[in-house]
């Protein structure tokens, strides 16, 4: 293991004064409960600085609500024990429901609405008339503590999240550098390559943890947030992008045309290698593409499918271009942490989807009930037991449900959380029993809170024992029950912390019952979704806008990558063709924008085209393209043929070609049929 550097002593001593200033502060203020305080603290702070006033503000308005919430439920129904846990349960369910289906860190502020009635509402059930004060003291404490974490983070050595995230961008880009080229020169790529590229999908996901941090900045605020948003989205689009030009340009190889489809591919290839970032060669390339347009109104029997080919590259090329243009800017906009909006871009598509997220009400609904029951088993063993302090094992039920419910399987981190909290309460007890009955002024508390909360901070600063670090810290401070007079009870403590252990392995074992799902089936469902999406939009049904949906479906496909690393080599493999599902889903979108615009026939056998995609993606995803959707593509073609000196006839006819070579990569050349319209 390695030892804490400067980075980590650093983080751990300024969380360490945070805390004193909160337990400070709240005993200067009167405040009853400064442990709440200190847990605060330990809870919203971060090695970023913008990642710790995020989550102080999402922790402080979540608060609100749930200790809101708490002051109308408990008083009305607390002479029905029953009603009062289904209507806790029910409230926190509702409230991870929502939470889960906001995957920015404004989830976290739901998610804390619904637990947040459980720790204040079980334990007043005693004395339901003192909740409203019970409400405000926790408020009070929990902004006493957000505030001392945010003051502290931003004023003493703190730590941007730019550097970090231009540090990713630039490992991402040079990743995908070495793809394009391999791409560009006709480098073939093995098979066990290709789920490795496909993490790129996952990579670029996580940069959304990092939007909220920019956006808290004081150097950041809503423009750095969102050139992120856009870059991230650019990365995404790229995969796509990159996987047509390989393969069009292969296809233009196997067809003997100008060697991976020319000097074209040559110049491209040159310039990525520099690396250069001088606009004026990214124009000139765009101005030599520009050249290579081709007229697609009177395509001919031998050079037709070539003519197609060509065209579809030209296209694709010049997204690219634009793309890595736009990635450059917005990277040099972050690192800079320049104020005000992103730069204009070129590839400015992006900008509409940039904000479009994966949701899925299915397994969110199955986490909010997987909670509920945890809660109601809990509240049941308390109220059977008569257990004077188990209250405390529903508060930690509903805590362990939620906080690792975006998980595929949360019960190993509900396991390992309640593990950390046994040794923070381990520690706390020491602390209480041990060191604080001789602390007689604030410095000696503050010497005897010092080794296991320094300690507590060491651990969480390193990634690889955060999780455990961020328990034993939360935990053990709320254990410590630090208040202007020392009133230690070896019993109660004893007993309290008992429940909340007992809590926490009820919410593990009832969701490894009811919620536990591994990455394949994770995987699994995610793709089925994707062609369930690819289904409606070839039916007529969902957006108008093919960015839209390869927005979506690149999302979910960023969620299966970072899957991908624990699932067996095999089954890795089987997804490398979730790209070319992807494009799939541009081509028929747009046949869908311009369909409307054809001549007659050659709508209709658009249409047969679009109705045998369907009928294919409803089918199980091992189900081989049929015969009869390769003929009915053919013609579709035959009939778009003579209608490509319009814009809607040549839109039409390219996004026919992608969606065949989308399908039927190892397909005969397409041939225009004697007789069809030209």
């Amino acid at each position: 293991m390695t030892l804490p550097g400067a980075r980590e002593w650093i983080f751990a001593l300024k969380t360490f004064a945070a805390g004193l200033l909160a337990v400070y502060v709240s005993m200067w203020a009167g405040l009853e409960r400064p442990y709440w305080a200190l847990a605060t603290v330990y809870i919203s702070s971060g090695a970023l600085a913008g990642a710790t006033r995020s989550k102080a503000v999402y922790r402080f308005l979540g608060t609100l609500v749930g200790a809101a919430a708490a002051v109308a439920l408990v008083p009305n129904l607390v002479n029905s024990p029953e009603l009062l846990s289904l209507a806790v349960g029910l409230w926190v369910a509702a409230c991870l429901y929502l939470s889960m289906l906001d995957r920015s860190a404004r989830a976290y502020a739901p998610m804390l609405a619904g637990y947040t009635v459980a720790l204040i509402g079980f334990p007043a059930v005693d004395e339901p008339a003192a909740i409203f004060d019970v409400a405000l003291a926790r408020a009070q404490e929990i902004g006493v503590g957000v505030l001392c974490a945010s003051v502290i983070s931003m004023a003493v050595l703190p730590l941007s999240a730019a550097p970090v995230v231009a540090a990713r961008v630039e490992d991402w880009i040079g990743r995908a550098r070495r793809w394009a080229l391999d791409a560009l020169r006709g480098v073939p790529t093995p098979l066990d390559a290709r789920a490795e590229r496909l993490r790129l999908a996952g990579d670029a996901l996580a940069l959304d943890a990092f939007a909220a941090t920019l956006r808290y900045e004081p150097s950041g605020g809503r423009g750095l947030a969102r050139a992120l948003s856009l870059l991230r989205q650019h990365m995404l689009m790229f995969l796509p992008i990159a996987a047509s030009i390989s393969a069009r340009a292969g296809e233009l190889e196997r067809m003997g045309e100008l060697g991976r489809g020319g000097p074209a591919m040559v110049e491209m290839s040159d310039w990525l290698a520099s690396q250069t970032t001088d606009p004026a060669q990214a124009e000139a390339l765009r101005q030599k593409l520009a050249a290579l347009e081709l007229d697609l109104g009177a395509l001919s029997p031998e050079t037709g499918w070539r003519d197609l080919m060509r065209a579809g590259l030209v296209e694709r090329l010049r997204e690219f271009i634009d793309l890595r243009e736009d990635s450059r800017l917005l990277l040099r906009h972050i690192a800079g942490r320049a104020p005000g909006e992103a730069p204009p871009l070129a590839f400015s598509y992006t900008a509409k989807a940039h904000a479009v997220r994966h949701r899925d009400y299915g397994m969110a609904a199955l986490s909010a009930f997987s909670a509920l029951v945890a809660i109601l088993i809990a509240c049941a063993l308390w109220i059977a037991l008569a257990w004077p302090a188990g209250s405390a094992a529903p508060m930690f039920a509903a805590v362990g449900s939620c906080l690792f419910a975006t998980q595929d399987d949360p019960a190993p981190g509900i396991r390992n959380f309640a593990l950390a909290s046994f040794f923070g309460v381990l520690g706390a007890g020491v602390t209480v029993f041990g060191l604080l009955p001789y602390a007689t002024s604030f410095e000696m508390v503050a010497m005897a809170l010092a080794p296991g909360l320094i300690l507590v901070g060491l651990l969480m600063a390193s990634p690889q024992t955060a999780a455990f670090g961020a328990g034993a810290g939360v935990t053990g401070a709320s254990s410590l029950a630090i208040q202007n007079a020392y009133g230690g009870d070896f019993v109660s403590f004893v007993h309290s912390n008992a429940a909340l252990l007992a809590g926490a392995w009820i919410a593990a074992f009832t969701t490894r019952l009811m919620r536990s799902v591994g990455a394949g089936y994770a995987v699994r469902r995610l793709r089925r979704i994707n062609r369930a999406s690819l289904v409606a939009a070839a039916q007529g049904r969902g957006g108008e806008s093919g960015l839209e949906l390869a927005a979506l479906m690149l999302d979910r496909l960023g969620l299966m990558a970072s899957r991908l690393a624990v699932l067996p080599k095999e089954d890795a493999e089987r997804t490398t063709e979730l790209l070319e599902e992807v494009r799939v889903g541009v081509n028929v979108v747009e046949l869908r924008r311009v369909r409307r615009q054809l001549p007659e026939g050659a709508r209709e056998a658009v249409n047969a085209a679009l109705a045998g995609v369907a009928r294919f993606f409803r089918a199980d995803a091992s189900t081989p393209p049929p015969a009869d959707l390769l003929e009915a593509i053919d013609d579709a073609l035959d009939a778009a043929a003579g209608t490509g000196s319009s814009a809607a006839g040549r839109a039409a006819l390219l996004g026919l070609a992608g969606l065949r070579f989308a399908l039927f990569p190892r397909a005969q050349a397409w041939r225009l049929r004697e007789g069809s319209p030209a």
